[in-house]
Protein backbone atom coordinates (compact mmCIF):
# COMPACT_ATOMS: atom_id res chain seq x y z
CA UNK A 1 0.00 0.00 0.00
CA UNK A 2 2.98 2.42 1.13
CA UNK A 3 4.87 1.37 -2.42
CA UNK A 4 1.22 2.61 -4.21
CA UNK A 5 0.84 5.79 -2.36
CA UNK A 6 4.72 6.60 -3.27
CA UNK A 7 4.19 5.68 -7.02
CA UNK A 8 1.09 7.99 -7.12
CA UNK A 9 3.13 10.71 -5.70
CA UNK A 10 5.97 10.61 -7.80
CA UNK A 11 3.18 10.45 -10.53
CA UNK A 12 2.02 13.52 -9.77
CA UNK A 13 4.75 15.38 -8.91
CA UNK A 14 5.78 14.60 -12.48
CA UNK A 15 2.47 15.55 -13.80
CA UNK A 16 2.39 19.00 -11.97
CA UNK A 17 5.92 19.65 -13.66
CA UNK A 18 4.83 18.61 -17.09
CA UNK A 19 2.02 20.98 -16.47
CA UNK A 20 4.31 24.11 -15.51
CA UNK A 21 7.02 23.29 -17.71
CA UNK A 22 3.48 23.51 -20.47
CA UNK A 23 2.47 26.70 -18.88
CA UNK A 24 5.58 28.47 -19.28
CA UNK A 25 4.00 28.92 -22.72
CA UNK A 26 1.25 31.12 -24.49
CA UNK A 27 -1.63 29.00 -26.49
CA UNK A 28 -0.17 27.58 -29.54
CA UNK A 29 3.70 27.92 -28.70
CA UNK A 30 6.50 25.93 -27.85
CA UNK A 31 7.11 21.69 -28.12
CA UNK A 32 4.28 20.91 -26.76
CA UNK A 33 1.27 23.30 -28.10
CA UNK A 34 -2.21 22.83 -26.60
CA UNK A 35 -4.44 22.62 -29.96
CA UNK A 36 -8.41 23.39 -29.72
CA UNK A 37 -10.81 21.78 -31.39
CA UNK A 38 -10.92 22.90 -35.03
CA UNK A 39 -13.45 26.38 -35.75
CA UNK A 40 -14.74 25.99 -39.12
CA UNK A 41 -16.81 29.38 -40.50
CA UNK A 42 -18.95 29.39 -43.22
CA UNK A 43 -17.32 32.87 -43.48
CA UNK A 44 -13.56 32.89 -42.38
CA UNK A 45 -12.35 35.39 -40.21
CA UNK A 46 -10.85 38.29 -42.13
CA UNK A 47 -9.00 40.66 -40.07
CA UNK A 48 -6.50 42.46 -42.01
CA UNK A 49 -4.32 45.21 -40.41
CA UNK A 50 -4.26 48.42 -42.89
CA UNK A 51 -1.22 50.21 -43.32
CA UNK A 52 -0.17 53.47 -41.70
CA UNK A 53 3.83 53.31 -42.12
CA UNK A 54 6.21 54.75 -39.77
CA UNK A 55 6.93 58.37 -40.56
CA UNK A 56 10.03 60.85 -40.31
CA UNK A 57 12.28 58.93 -37.38
CA UNK A 58 9.53 56.60 -35.63
CA UNK A 59 10.65 53.35 -35.66
CA UNK A 60 9.68 50.13 -33.95
CA UNK A 61 10.46 49.22 -30.12
CA UNK A 62 13.18 47.48 -29.25
CA UNK A 63 13.58 44.95 -26.25
CA UNK A 64 14.96 46.29 -22.88
CA UNK A 65 18.77 47.11 -23.07
CA UNK A 66 18.55 47.08 -26.89
CA UNK A 67 18.31 49.85 -29.65
CA UNK A 68 16.90 50.06 -32.94
CA UNK A 69 17.55 52.33 -36.18
CA UNK A 70 17.09 52.42 -39.88
CA UNK A 71 20.07 50.91 -41.71
CA UNK A 72 18.45 52.00 -44.98
CA UNK A 73 15.45 53.49 -46.25
CA UNK A 74 13.50 54.45 -48.97
CA UNK A 75 14.09 50.85 -50.18
CA UNK A 76 10.72 49.28 -52.60
CA UNK A 77 8.99 46.29 -51.07
CA UNK A 78 12.49 44.43 -49.17
CA UNK A 79 11.40 41.02 -48.49
CA UNK A 80 14.80 39.10 -47.47
CA UNK A 81 18.77 39.45 -46.62
CA UNK A 82 21.60 38.09 -47.38
CA UNK A 83 25.34 39.05 -45.51
CA UNK A 84 28.56 38.69 -47.68
CA UNK A 85 31.68 37.43 -46.24
CA UNK A 86 33.21 41.09 -46.21
CA UNK A 87 29.90 42.43 -44.95
CA UNK A 88 28.02 43.85 -47.36
CA UNK A 89 24.34 42.95 -47.13
CA UNK A 90 21.99 42.23 -50.10
CA UNK A 91 18.52 42.76 -49.90
CA UNK A 92 16.22 41.40 -52.22
CA UNK A 93 13.54 43.95 -53.16
CA UNK A 94 10.86 41.81 -54.46
CA UNK A 95 6.82 41.01 -54.75
CA UNK A 96 4.39 38.65 -56.24
CA UNK A 97 4.88 37.95 -59.67
CA UNK A 98 1.27 38.02 -62.08
CA UNK A 99 -0.36 34.43 -61.30
CA UNK A 100 -3.83 35.16 -62.84
CA UNK A 101 -5.28 31.68 -61.76
CA UNK A 102 -4.73 32.86 -57.97
CA UNK A 103 -7.06 35.70 -58.31
CA UNK A 104 -9.96 33.06 -59.83
CA UNK A 105 -13.50 33.47 -58.12
CA UNK A 106 -15.10 35.46 -54.92
CA UNK A 107 -12.41 33.67 -52.77
CA UNK A 108 -9.26 35.04 -54.90
CA UNK A 109 -10.98 38.64 -55.34
CA UNK A 110 -11.37 39.18 -51.38
CA UNK A 111 -7.63 38.03 -51.36
CA UNK A 112 -6.43 40.35 -53.56
CA UNK A 113 -8.45 43.47 -51.83
CA UNK A 114 -6.98 42.26 -48.79
CA UNK A 115 -3.08 42.23 -49.98
CA UNK A 116 -4.12 45.27 -51.33
CA UNK A 117 -4.95 46.60 -47.94
CA UNK A 118 -2.25 45.38 -45.88
CA UNK A 119 0.01 47.13 -48.59
CA UNK A 120 1.43 44.35 -50.68
CA UNK A 121 0.55 44.64 -53.97
CA UNK A 122 2.31 46.69 -55.87
CA UNK A 123 4.83 45.43 -59.08
CA UNK A 124 7.40 43.21 -58.31
CA UNK A 125 11.12 45.63 -58.70
CA UNK A 126 12.91 42.22 -59.13
CA UNK A 127 16.35 43.06 -58.33
CA UNK A 128 19.11 42.65 -55.28
CA UNK A 129 20.27 46.45 -54.01
CA UNK A 130 23.52 46.05 -52.24
CA UNK A 131 24.09 48.11 -48.54
CA UNK A 132 27.80 48.72 -47.89
CA UNK A 133 29.77 51.39 -45.53
CA UNK A 134 27.52 51.12 -42.33
CA UNK A 135 28.64 54.10 -40.30
CA UNK A 136 28.73 54.68 -36.73
CA UNK A 137 25.02 54.45 -36.53
CA UNK A 138 24.58 51.84 -38.47
CA UNK A 139 23.68 53.48 -41.72
CA UNK A 140 24.48 52.44 -45.16
CA UNK A 141 26.19 54.92 -46.86
CA UNK A 142 26.35 53.05 -49.91
CA UNK A 143 23.38 51.68 -51.86
CA UNK A 144 23.34 50.26 -55.27
CA UNK A 145 21.73 47.89 -57.20
CA UNK A 146 23.67 44.93 -57.07
CA UNK A 147 21.11 42.76 -60.03
CA UNK A 148 18.56 43.43 -61.77
CA UNK A 149 15.94 42.05 -64.39
CA UNK A 150 15.24 38.93 -62.00
CA UNK A 151 12.24 37.22 -61.10
CA UNK A 152 10.21 37.35 -58.17
CA UNK A 153 13.68 36.83 -55.74
CA UNK A 154 13.85 36.01 -52.60
CA UNK A 155 16.53 33.40 -51.52
CA UNK A 156 20.25 34.21 -51.42
CA UNK A 157 23.21 32.72 -51.30
CA UNK A 158 26.72 32.11 -51.92
CA UNK A 159 29.10 29.43 -52.26
CA UNK A 160 33.02 30.09 -53.19
CA UNK A 161 32.21 32.48 -56.13
CA UNK A 162 28.94 31.07 -57.30
CA UNK A 163 26.27 33.27 -55.98
CA UNK A 164 22.67 31.23 -56.17
CA UNK A 165 19.51 33.13 -55.99
CA UNK A 166 16.10 31.48 -55.81
CA UNK A 167 13.54 33.30 -58.15
CA UNK A 168 10.10 32.45 -57.93
CA UNK A 169 10.42 29.96 -60.89
CA UNK A 170 14.19 29.14 -61.15
CA UNK A 171 17.30 28.74 -59.48
CA UNK A 172 20.05 31.06 -60.75
CA UNK A 173 24.04 31.17 -60.60
CA UNK A 174 25.84 34.36 -61.12
CA UNK A 175 29.29 35.00 -60.81
CA UNK A 176 30.45 37.11 -58.18
CA UNK A 177 33.91 38.65 -56.84
CA UNK A 178 34.04 39.92 -53.61
CA UNK A 179 33.90 43.46 -53.05
CA UNK A 180 31.79 44.29 -56.60
CA UNK A 181 29.23 46.89 -56.10
CA UNK A 182 27.33 45.07 -59.00
CA UNK A 183 27.08 42.03 -61.16
CA UNK A 184 26.17 42.44 -64.86
CA UNK A 185 27.02 38.77 -66.61
CA UNK A 186 24.33 37.25 -67.39
CA UNK A 187 23.01 34.24 -64.95
CA UNK A 188 23.06 30.80 -65.68
CA UNK A 189 19.64 28.80 -64.67
CA UNK A 190 20.73 25.55 -62.78
CA UNK A 191 16.86 24.36 -61.70
CA UNK A 192 13.78 24.76 -62.57
CA UNK A 193 11.55 25.34 -59.26
CA UNK A 194 6.98 24.73 -59.51
CA UNK A 195 5.57 28.10 -60.39
CA UNK A 196 3.23 28.96 -63.42
CA UNK A 197 -0.30 31.05 -63.43
CA UNK A 198 -1.16 29.90 -59.62
CA UNK A 199 2.12 29.70 -57.42
CA UNK A 200 -0.10 30.54 -54.89
CA UNK A 201 2.82 30.43 -52.65
CA UNK A 202 5.22 32.33 -54.99
CA UNK A 203 8.54 32.69 -52.40
CA UNK A 204 11.39 30.63 -52.86
CA UNK A 205 13.99 30.31 -50.29
CA UNK A 206 17.30 29.05 -51.00
CA UNK A 207 20.54 27.91 -48.47
CA UNK A 208 23.58 26.06 -48.92
CA UNK A 209 24.87 22.62 -47.11
CA UNK A 210 27.77 23.79 -44.52
CA UNK A 211 30.01 21.67 -46.32
CA UNK A 212 28.63 23.71 -49.75
CA UNK A 213 27.65 20.27 -51.84
CA UNK A 214 24.28 21.00 -51.51
CA UNK A 215 21.76 23.16 -52.36
CA UNK A 216 18.08 23.53 -50.61
CA UNK A 217 15.00 25.68 -51.52
CA UNK A 218 11.78 25.84 -50.18
CA UNK A 219 8.36 26.20 -52.15
CA UNK A 220 5.21 27.08 -50.83
CA UNK A 221 1.91 25.01 -51.76
CA UNK A 222 0.08 26.09 -54.12
CA UNK A 223 -3.49 26.52 -51.63
CA UNK A 224 -4.43 26.12 -48.54
CA UNK A 225 -5.27 22.93 -48.02
CA UNK A 226 -5.34 21.51 -51.59
CA UNK A 227 -8.55 22.64 -52.44
CA UNK A 228 -7.45 23.19 -56.32
CA UNK A 229 -6.56 19.37 -56.19
CA UNK A 230 -3.24 17.50 -55.42
CA UNK A 231 -2.07 17.69 -59.21
CA UNK A 232 -1.65 21.13 -58.99
CA UNK A 233 0.82 20.12 -55.79
CA UNK A 234 3.28 18.47 -57.72
CA UNK A 235 6.90 19.30 -56.42
CA UNK A 236 5.37 21.85 -53.95
CA UNK A 237 4.90 22.29 -49.72
CA UNK A 238 8.07 20.87 -49.91
CA UNK A 239 11.96 21.58 -49.17
CA UNK A 240 14.51 20.12 -52.25
CA UNK A 241 17.90 18.99 -52.74
CA UNK A 242 20.32 20.13 -55.86
CA UNK A 243 23.81 18.57 -55.83
CA UNK A 244 25.86 21.67 -57.08
CA UNK A 245 28.56 19.07 -58.89
CA UNK A 246 26.51 16.88 -60.35
CA UNK A 247 22.83 18.82 -60.92
CA UNK A 248 20.95 15.95 -59.84
CA UNK A 249 17.57 16.80 -57.54
CA UNK A 250 15.64 15.29 -55.06
CA UNK A 251 12.69 15.88 -52.70
CA UNK A 252 14.14 16.48 -49.55
CA UNK A 253 11.51 17.06 -47.03
CA UNK A 254 7.45 17.09 -47.82
CA UNK A 255 4.34 17.75 -46.23
CA UNK A 256 5.48 21.14 -45.48
CA UNK A 257 3.12 24.12 -46.20
CA UNK A 258 4.84 26.81 -46.66
CA UNK A 259 8.38 26.92 -45.77
CA UNK A 260 10.25 30.35 -45.60
CA UNK A 261 13.10 30.83 -43.43
CA UNK A 262 15.87 28.04 -43.20
CA UNK A 263 18.84 28.62 -41.61
CA UNK A 264 21.93 25.47 -40.05
CA UNK A 265 21.59 24.62 -36.28
CA UNK A 266 25.23 26.03 -35.36
CA UNK A 267 25.97 22.97 -32.73
CA UNK A 268 24.35 20.03 -34.57
CA UNK A 269 24.33 21.38 -38.06
CA UNK A 270 21.19 20.24 -38.87
CA UNK A 271 19.06 22.09 -40.99
CA UNK A 272 15.76 24.16 -39.44
CA UNK A 273 13.03 25.77 -41.02
CA UNK A 274 10.29 27.75 -40.14
CA UNK A 275 6.65 27.27 -41.73
CA UNK A 276 3.31 28.67 -42.47
CA UNK A 277 0.65 26.08 -41.88
CA UNK A 278 -3.01 25.98 -43.29
CA UNK A 279 -6.03 28.85 -42.34
CA UNK A 280 -9.64 28.59 -41.26
CA UNK A 281 -9.98 26.16 -38.78
CA UNK A 282 -9.97 29.33 -36.06
CA UNK A 283 -7.69 31.94 -34.25
CA UNK A 284 -5.35 29.37 -32.67
CA UNK A 285 -5.01 26.46 -35.54
CA UNK A 286 -3.06 25.98 -36.99
CA UNK A 287 0.40 27.25 -35.26
CA UNK A 288 3.02 28.40 -37.61
CA UNK A 289 6.11 26.22 -36.50
CA UNK A 290 9.99 26.19 -36.16
CA UNK A 291 11.26 22.88 -36.65
CA UNK A 292 14.55 20.94 -37.91
CA UNK A 293 14.19 18.89 -40.96
CA UNK A 294 14.92 15.35 -41.33
CA UNK A 295 15.76 13.73 -44.76
CA UNK A 296 12.68 12.01 -46.47
CA UNK A 297 10.37 13.54 -43.23
CA UNK A 298 6.74 14.06 -43.71
CA UNK A 299 5.02 16.93 -41.93
CA UNK A 300 1.63 16.80 -42.79
CA UNK A 301 -0.04 18.78 -44.84
CA UNK A 302 -2.51 18.72 -46.14
CA UNK A 303 -3.88 15.30 -44.43
CA UNK A 304 -2.99 16.54 -40.98
CA UNK A 305 -1.13 18.92 -38.82
CA UNK A 306 0.98 18.93 -35.72
CA UNK A 307 1.15 15.22 -36.57
CA UNK A 308 -1.96 12.93 -36.59
CA UNK A 309 -4.09 16.03 -36.17
CA UNK A 310 -6.59 15.28 -39.17
CA UNK A 311 -8.11 17.75 -41.29
CA UNK A 312 -11.06 16.57 -42.24
CA UNK A 313 -11.60 19.10 -44.76
CA UNK A 314 -9.08 17.08 -47.22
CA UNK A 315 -10.90 14.44 -49.58
CA UNK A 316 -9.79 11.35 -50.21
CA UNK A 317 -8.03 11.26 -46.64
CA UNK A 318 -4.58 9.24 -46.58
CA UNK A 319 -4.28 7.86 -43.34
CA UNK A 320 -1.25 5.86 -44.49
CA UNK A 321 0.66 9.35 -44.78
CA UNK A 322 -0.84 10.60 -41.56
CA UNK A 323 0.61 7.83 -39.19
CA UNK A 324 3.91 8.73 -40.59
CA UNK A 325 3.75 12.85 -39.89
CA UNK A 326 6.27 14.39 -38.23
CA UNK A 327 5.35 16.28 -34.64
CA UNK A 328 7.54 19.91 -35.84
CA UNK A 329 10.10 20.68 -33.06
CA UNK A 330 8.50 24.20 -31.77
CA UNK A 331 4.72 26.09 -32.21
CA UNK A 332 4.99 30.00 -33.20
CA UNK A 333 1.43 30.68 -32.67
CA UNK A 334 -1.15 30.83 -34.92
CA UNK A 335 -1.75 32.65 -38.27
CA UNK A 336 1.58 34.66 -37.18
CA UNK A 337 3.09 34.19 -40.65
CA UNK A 338 6.94 33.36 -39.16
CA UNK A 339 8.95 33.70 -42.26
CA UNK A 340 12.73 34.71 -41.24
CA UNK A 341 14.91 32.88 -39.69
CA UNK A 342 18.42 33.36 -38.18
CA UNK A 343 20.69 31.46 -35.70
CA UNK A 344 23.01 34.10 -33.74
CA UNK A 345 26.98 33.60 -34.16
CA UNK A 346 28.02 36.82 -33.37
CA UNK A 347 29.61 38.20 -30.54
CA UNK A 348 27.48 41.86 -29.87
CA UNK A 349 24.81 40.21 -28.05
CA UNK A 350 24.87 38.99 -24.92
CA UNK A 351 26.14 35.19 -24.10
CA UNK A 352 22.52 34.43 -23.57
CA UNK A 353 21.71 35.15 -27.63
CA UNK A 354 24.28 33.07 -28.46
CA UNK A 355 23.04 29.87 -30.73
CA UNK A 356 19.56 30.52 -30.29
CA UNK A 357 16.83 31.22 -33.06
CA UNK A 358 15.85 34.87 -34.14
CA UNK A 359 12.23 34.70 -36.46
CA UNK A 360 10.33 37.47 -38.52
CA UNK A 361 6.43 37.43 -38.35
CA UNK A 362 5.32 38.71 -41.02
CA UNK A 363 1.17 39.05 -38.69
CA UNK A 364 -2.09 38.00 -39.54
CA UNK A 365 -4.74 39.00 -41.87
CA UNK A 366 -7.11 36.44 -40.62
CA UNK A 367 -7.09 36.37 -36.91
CA UNK A 368 -9.34 38.30 -33.89
CA UNK A 369 -7.18 39.89 -32.98
CA UNK A 370 -4.09 40.32 -34.43
CA UNK A 371 -0.84 38.24 -34.01
CA UNK A 372 3.01 38.04 -35.08
CA UNK A 373 3.90 41.89 -36.43
CA UNK A 374 7.27 41.19 -34.56
CA UNK A 375 10.81 39.57 -34.05
CA UNK A 376 11.18 37.25 -31.39
CA UNK A 377 13.86 35.06 -30.00
CA UNK A 378 14.04 31.74 -29.07
CA UNK A 379 16.59 30.51 -26.87
CA UNK A 380 18.28 26.97 -27.77
CA UNK A 381 20.36 24.67 -25.81
CA UNK A 382 22.04 21.56 -26.66
CA UNK A 383 20.69 21.82 -30.53
CA UNK A 384 16.95 21.99 -29.14
CA UNK A 385 14.37 24.83 -28.46
CA UNK A 386 14.93 25.42 -24.44
CA UNK A 387 12.13 28.10 -23.63
CA UNK A 388 9.33 30.16 -24.83
CA UNK A 389 9.87 33.14 -27.66
CA UNK A 390 10.57 36.42 -26.70
CA UNK A 391 9.91 39.76 -27.89
CA UNK A 392 12.78 41.60 -29.53
CA UNK A 393 11.42 44.06 -32.01
CA UNK A 394 7.99 45.38 -31.57
CA UNK A 395 5.45 48.35 -32.23
CA UNK A 396 4.97 47.33 -36.22
CA UNK A 397 1.03 47.62 -34.92
CA UNK A 398 -0.20 50.72 -33.75
CA UNK A 399 -2.88 51.44 -31.00
CA UNK A 400 -5.66 51.26 -34.04
CA UNK A 401 -4.09 48.19 -35.08
CA UNK A 402 -2.93 49.85 -38.11
CA UNK A 403 0.34 48.38 -39.53
CA UNK A 404 3.62 50.76 -39.29
CA UNK A 405 5.80 48.07 -40.96
CA UNK A 406 5.96 44.22 -40.99
CA UNK A 407 8.81 41.96 -40.17
CA UNK A 408 10.06 39.66 -43.04
CA UNK A 409 13.76 38.39 -43.20
CA UNK A 410 16.30 38.36 -40.70
CA UNK A 411 20.17 38.20 -40.75
CA UNK A 412 23.39 38.89 -38.34
CA UNK A 413 25.44 41.78 -39.95
CA UNK A 414 29.03 41.09 -39.95
CA UNK A 415 29.73 43.02 -36.88
CA UNK A 416 27.02 40.67 -34.49
CA UNK A 417 23.97 43.36 -35.43
CA UNK A 418 20.46 41.82 -36.32
CA UNK A 419 19.08 43.20 -39.41
CA UNK A 420 15.72 42.72 -40.31
CA UNK A 421 13.47 43.56 -43.48
CA UNK A 422 10.37 45.49 -43.33
CA UNK A 423 8.51 45.53 -46.72
CA UNK A 424 5.50 48.12 -45.93
CA UNK A 425 7.94 50.43 -44.60
CA UNK A 426 10.35 49.97 -46.81
CA UNK A 427 13.54 49.89 -43.93
CA UNK A 428 16.30 47.40 -43.35
CA UNK A 429 16.00 48.00 -39.18
CA UNK A 430 19.09 47.09 -37.18
CA UNK A 431 19.14 46.23 -33.49
CA UNK A 432 22.13 46.39 -31.21
CA UNK A 433 22.34 46.62 -27.59
CA UNK A 434 21.98 49.49 -25.82
CA UNK A 435 25.57 49.99 -24.99
CA UNK A 436 26.86 49.28 -28.37
CA UNK A 437 25.71 50.61 -31.67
Amino acid sequence: MKRITVLALLCASGAVLAQTATSQYAVGFGPNPVLPEPNKKLIPTVNVASTDVFKGEEKPVAAAGFVVQAAARGLDHPRWLYVLPNGDVLVAETNAPPKPEDSKGVKGAIMKHMQKKAGAVTPSANRITLLRDFDANGVAKTKTVFLKNLNSPFGMVLVDRDLYIANTDSVMRFPYQEGQTAITAPGVKVMDLPAGPLNHHWTKNITASPDGKFLYMTVGSNSNVAENGMDKEEGRAAIWELERASGKSRLFATGLRNPNGMAWEPQTKTLWTVVNERDELGNDLVPDYLTSVKDGGFYGWPYSYFGQHVDERVKPPRPDLVAKAIVPDYALGGHTASLGLAFYDGKLFPAAYQGGAFIGQHGSWNRKPHSGYKVVFVPFANGKPSGPPQDILTGFLNKDEKAKGRPVGVAVAKDGALLVADDVANVVWRVTPANRQ
